[in-house]
C-alpha cells in the first residue's frame, strides 16, 4: 500500500482526504516513480469540483496531480533509457498526489542534479500546455503573441519558449508582475481597461496571434479584435467564452495531440543554458494539498505552487 490525497465526491478543496491505495505496478512502456514532488495546477481544482467532468471523468476515489519529479523504483517491460535509482520529471494523467506514481516514459525525463525536485515538478504540465498552445497557434518567428495572464506557470514558460524561437510577445498581467514580465523577455502590459490600447502602443505594428490564460471576461473578443480572426486566437481557461466567440480551447483532452516529449527537450535546454525561469510561488507538504488548491483557485500566482513528498 502507499498513501495519497484523494477525493471521493466533487466539491471543494474540503472533499481531499488522506487514503491509502495498492502500490501500483508498471505496465509495458511504464515506470513507477517514488514521489519527491508535484506541482499543482488549475486543472487539479477545476477537475476536483466537477466543473471539468465532461473532458477529463473521473473514478472516485481520484487522486490529483499531473506532473511529478521523483526516483525510479521498478521499470515495466519495454522500458528502455530508464532505470531504478534515476532522478526524473514528468507527466501523467492523473495519480501524482501520492508517495508513488505510475508514468509513461514518453512523457519522463531524466532530471539533471541542478534542478531541485520542487522546480522540476513545477515543469511538465506548464512546458506541455506552452508547447501544445504555439503549436496549435502556430506561432513563428517574426510574429508578436498577445498573452493574456503572462505570469503564472503556463505564462512563466510560454514566454521563454517564445523568445528562444524568435517571437515577440507582449504579455497582461497586474501592475506588481510588469517587472516580471520584462524580465522574462516579454513587452509587459497592465490588465484592466483601456487594454486594447495599450497593447497598440506598445505592439505598433500588430498582434498576429493571441492567447487566454487568464480566463478574464472580455479578453477574447478583444483578442480577436486586435488579431483580425478568432482563428487566431486560442484559450486554456475558458471553454464558454471560446464557444461563444469561435476560439479554439485546447485543454490537452478529447485526443488533442499532446507535445510531453517537445516540450521537457526545450524546458532542459533552457536549463543548459542557464536562462530557465522557474519561479515558484509557494511549496507546501502533501498533506496541505487542500490549502494548495485553494491558493491556486485565488490566482494571481506568479509562478507554480508545488507540493513535497
Amino acid at each position: 500500500m502507499t498513501k495519497a490525497i484523494a477525493f471521493t465526491q466533487y466539491g471543494g478543496a474540503d472533499v481531499l482526504r488522506p487514503i491509502e491505495i495498492e502500490l501500483p505496478a508498471p505496465g509495458a512502456g511504464q515506470v513507477r516513480v517514488a514521489v519527491r514532488a508535484v506541482g499543482v495546477n488549475p486543472l487539479d481544482h477545476k477537475v476536483r469540483s466537477g466543473a471539468l467532468q465532461g473532458l477529463f471523468p473521473v473514478a472516485f476515489p481520484a487522486v490529483s496531480g499531473y506532473e511529478v519529479s521523483g526516483v525510479v523504483e521498478e521499470v515495466g517491460p519495454e522500458v528502455t533509457g530508464f532505470a531504478p535509482g534515476d532522478e526524473v520529471f514528468g507527466a501523467l494523467m492523473g495519480g501524482g498526489y501520492a508517495e508513488h506514481a505510475l508514468l509513461d516514459v514518453t512523457h519522463l525525463a531524466h532530471k539533471p542534479a541542478t534542478l531541485s525536485w520542487e522546480e522540476a515538478a513545477a515543469v511538465p504540465t506548464a512546458a506541455e500546455t506552452a508547447q501544445r498552445v504555439l503549436a496549435v497557434l502556430g506561432a513563428r518567428a517574426g510574429e508578436t503573441l498577445l498573452v493574456h495572464g503572462a505570469a503564472g506557470g503556463v505564462g512563466t514558460l510560454l514566454l521563454q519558449f517564445a523568445r528562444a524561437r524568435g517571437i515577440t510577445v507582449v504579455g497582461t498581467a497586474g501592475e506588481a508582475n510588469q517587472d516580471y514580465l520584462r524580465e522574462l523577455g516579454a513587452i509587459p502590459v497592465v490588465y484592466g481597461e483601456g487594454l486594447a490600447e495599450r497593447v497598440r502602443a506598445a505592439a505598433p505594428g500588430g498582434v498576429d496571434r493571441a492567447l487566454d490564460a487568464a480566463g478574464q471576461g472580455g479578453v477574447l473578443p478583444l483578442s480577436i479584435e486586435l488579431t483580425g480572426s478568432a482563428e487566431r486566437v486560442v484559450t486554456i481557461a475558458d471553454i464558454e467564452g471560446g464557444e461563444q466567440h469561435g476560439v479554439r480551447f485546447t485543454g490537452g483532452a478529447g485526443g488533442e495531440e499532446m507535445h510531453h516529449r517537445a516540450a521537457l527537450d526545450a524546458a532542459l535546454a533552457l536549463h543548459r543554458e542557464g536562462t530557465l525561469r522557474l519561479p515558484l510561488h509557494r511549496v507546501l507538504p502533501l498533506a496541505e494539498a487542500a490549502e494548495a488548491q485553494r491558493l491556486s483557485e485565488l490566482g494571481h500566482l506568479r509562478g507554480k505552487i508545488v507540493l513535497t513528498v
